[in-house]
Order: C-alpha cells, then structure tokens, then sequence
C-alpha cells in the first residue's frame, strides 16, 4: 500500500477540518424523537439537497477505481441509470413519500402500514444490511492507514467512532449540517484537483489525445457489452430502495422540497462526476503501471498537487466517504432502534426511540467493523447488500405508494414475495462463492443475483395482487 507523503501544510486542513466537524456537529439541541430522527420534518431545499448529494456519493475511492480500470464506460454504467432513476424517484415517488409521512420514520414503517408486522421486520432486516455502512468503514480506514500508517483495522475503528460521535448526541440534523460542510469541501477538493490538472499537465488534450489512453477509455461501453451495462442499469435500482433517500424525504419540509431537491441533487452528482472522471483519466494517464487502482485518486494528488493543497485534496475525499459512513450509522441504528426494539416491544409512544437508537450506535459500530474485515472489498459488499435489498424490497415497496389497494398484495404474499426475492438473490450469490467468486454472474440462468431474485419477488406478488382481488369480490 501507498503511503500520503504530508508537509506540515498538509495538515492544517485536515485538522481544520475535523475541528469544523466537531464544532458543527455537537451543536445543542432538544431530542425528542422528531428532532432526532428526522430534524423536526423541516429541512429546507439548500439542506435538503447539501446532504442527499454528499451522502449519495460516499463510494469515491470505488469510484476512482472504475474510472482507471474502464475510462468513461464507468459513468455509463455507474452515473447516468443512477440520475435516471433519481429523476425517477423524484417525479413520481418523492411527493408521495413525504405526504404520507405523518407517522412515519422509516421504509419498515412504511410496510408495516401496508403490510403488517412480518413485512416490516424482514424489511428491517433488509433494511439494516443495507445500510450498514461497512464500505464507508473501510473506505476511512483506508484513507486514514495511508496517512498515519496504523493498521487498517486499528484506522477503521479510529474512524468510525469519530464520524458518529456527534450524531450520538444531537442526532439527524447535527448529520445534515456537517453534511452541508462536507457538500462544499468535496466540490471544492476535487476541483482544486482538476483544475492542477488542466493547468499545469496537459489540459484535456493530454487524456483525449490518440495514444495517451487506450482507445477504449473514451468509448460509451468501454471493452464491455450491452449486457455488462445493462446488470450495471439493474444495479442502480437500488435508488428506489434506499433508505437514505426516503429519510430525507420524510425530513423534507414540504413535498415540493423533496421532489425539487432531488432534480437539483442530480445536477450536482453529474458536476461531480464531471470532476471525479477527469480526475481519474488522469491518474490512468500519469500513473499507468499503478498496482491497485483503489488508489488512483490518492496516487494522483500525491503526485501532482502542491504542498497544502495535498491535505485540501484528502479533505475533498474523506468529505463525502465520512458524510455516507454516518448518515447511514444513523439509518442502520434506526432501524435497530425503532424497526427492531421499539417495535417488537409493542410500545405506542415513540419518546424511547432516541435512546433506542443510541443503543444502535453502540451495536452499529462494532459490526460495521466487523463485516469490512470480514469483506475488505467496497465493490464487492455493494454487490451483495445491494442485490438482496432490491431483489426483495424494490416491488413492495414501490406498490406500497399506490394510490389504490387494487394492485397491492396480501399482507402474506407480500411478505412471501420479499423472502422468496431476497432468498433467491442470496443463493445466486452463494453459488458465485462456491464457485470462488463473489460476483458470478452465471449463478443462476446466466444472469446477475437481483434478476431471478427480482423476477421470483414479483411473481409471487402478482399472486398476492390477484388473491387480494378475490378476497375483495367475496367481501362484496
């Protein structure tokens, strides 16, 4: 592994930043369960759109990889379908998730409204390996080893416990306003970036020139093929079921807010990609012979950016990694929270969920830890927990918002149909282990995990749909 050569100008960002954290984030303020979890349902559109950007984009160093390994086919597959289905979400799903959000904190909530208390638990389930924010665990942990040198494990539990600890005190909105910080140090991080780039090596001739990169780098799908981009399109669904995009709509201080703030954040990913991309053609450009692209964005400034700007450059990553690892602590230690302990414990009042909640930190901390020692892969957790949750949760979920009963299944089948998608996806997966790898994607009919987990999911729950309709013309 590389290690970050640090002038003592490095670190005078680093450390202004991590105080700006700490004096941003351990603000005061009251805890009831409303302002702890979702800050009151208030958030503005500037707020709103601040932290639903820098926690979408928590993946940089994943990121970094894709763009040195397959050029411009890595924003085909993992940008456009990602703005697709945002844009997706915010037409016809946003407005609705936060007007029927009166009593709701949560995507289990939500089934639990739908579906009763079996659909709600299992959703939480999936909710909850969803969010565990191992990935961004190990992402700090990695960034935090090439500056100082500890173990990873060591620079993963270092990490993780300093991102949360002003969300244990004050909650989600303590998470929004350092989220809003952070908004600004990526942008600002990546373009000092950029702009080194253009400037002083080349500008973009130097990346688009025939020779200074393979020819397939500037090519739509790169070496791959329709069905490679394709899985990378099905993968993106995941926008539908992800739990950080449901809390800040529920957060949102009016649909408008939410519906507006999205188009608005899709905008600012494809800025940011603008400059992520850039960045990484580069590192593919100076650095051809790196040994593990994971690096490419760190190698990239240790190279070429000027004393000082070097630890700006770092800030601009940590930024969004620690924005993810702690928004979705918080989502995880909900889930533990008020989708497990306050519900199985029949309470009707909701004034214990805080305290539930810090307990789930407490929980949430250690087993992150855990599974990205266990999986010290990015690409490959994503791989997993994304495929179970959209195999099983993406249909009942969607179908939950209909405005009408007609093409919603029976509690039972919908439950079923959740099991069944999520269990098929996870022995596809299975399979691709046994056969030594993690992402065999011939598993089952030559297909990726989520197709056959999807395609059962939503069998069962055209039976469900259908056995709802019986029982409606018996009632009559």
């Amino acid at each position: 592994m590389i290690r970050a050569h640090f002038h003592l100008l490095d670190w005078l960002p680093l450390l202004l930043y991590m105080t700006l954290l700490m004096v941003v984030g351990f603000k005061r303020r009251r805890t009831d369960t409303e302002s702890y979890l979702i800050a009151d349902r208030n958030l503005s559109l500037p707020l709103f759109v601040a932290t639903l950007v820098a926690t979408w984009y928590g993946g940089i160093l994943g990121a970094g990889q894709f763009y040195y390994t397959d050029g411009l086919s890595a924003w085909f597959a993992n940008g456009i379908p990602y703005y697709l289905f945002a844009i997706g979400f915010a037409l016809f799903l946003a407005r609705k998730v936060r007007l029927g959000s009166v009593n709701l904190y949560t995507i289990p909530d939500k089934l639990e409204s739908e579906y009763g208390r079996s659909a709600a638990l299992l959703g939480a389930v999936l909710a909850f390996l969803y969010a565990t924010p191992s990935q961004y665990v190990l992402m700090i942990g990695v960034l935090l080893k090439l500056l100082f040198g500890w173990s990873l494990l060591l620079s993963m539990s270092v990490g993780m416990l300093f991102s949360v600890a002003y969300v244990f005190q004050s909650g989600f909105l303590a998470d929004v306003r350092v989220n809003t910080v952070q908004f600004i140090l990526m942008f600002a991080g990546f373009a000092a970036l950029v702009w080194i780039c253009l400037t002083h090596y080349g500008g973009l001739s130097a990346i688009t020139a025939p020779g200074n990169l393979p020819a397939s780098y500037l090519r739509p799908l790169g070496s791959h093929g329709l069905l490679w981009m394709g899985a990378w399109f099905a993968i993106a669904l995941q926008t539908f079921t992800d739990p950080g995009f449901h809390q800040r709509c529920y957060a949102a201080r009016t649909p408008r807010t939410a519906a507006v703030g999205i188009l608005i954040a899709v905008l600012c990913w494809f800025l940011f990609d603008m400059l992520t991309l850039i960045s990484g053609l580069f590192a593919r450009h100076y650095l051809p012979d790196l040994s593990n692209p994971t690096f490419a964005f760190p190698a990239l400034a240790d190279k070429i950016m000027p004393t000082g700007w070097k630890g700006f450059f770092y800030v601009g990553m940590l930024a969004p990694i620690m924005a993810s690892a702690v928004s979705y602590t918080f989502i995880a230690a909900i889930t533990i929270g008020r989708d497990f302990i306050w519900r199985l414990r029949n309470e009707t009042h909701s004034q214990n969920v805080p305290a539930y909640t810090r307990l789930g930190l407490l929980l949430v901390c250690p087993v992150s830890v855990g599974i990205a020692a266990l999986i010290p892969s990015v690409v490959l957790q994503w791989y997993l927990f994304g495929n179970l949750m959209v195999s099983g949760l993406l249909i009942p979920l969607a179908a939950a918002y209909l405005p009408t009963s007609r093409w919603k299944a029976t509690p039972r089948f919908a439950f079923l149909s959740m099991l069944a998608g999520s269990a098929a996806a996870l022995i596809s997966i299975a399979h691709g282990w046994n056969g030594g790898s993690y992402t065999d994607s011939k598993a089952l009919f030559g297909l990726p995990p989520l197709i056959p987990g999807g395609l059962l999911c939503a069998a069962l729950y055209a039976i469900g749909i259908f056995q709802r309709r019986k029982q409606d013309v018996t009632q009559i």
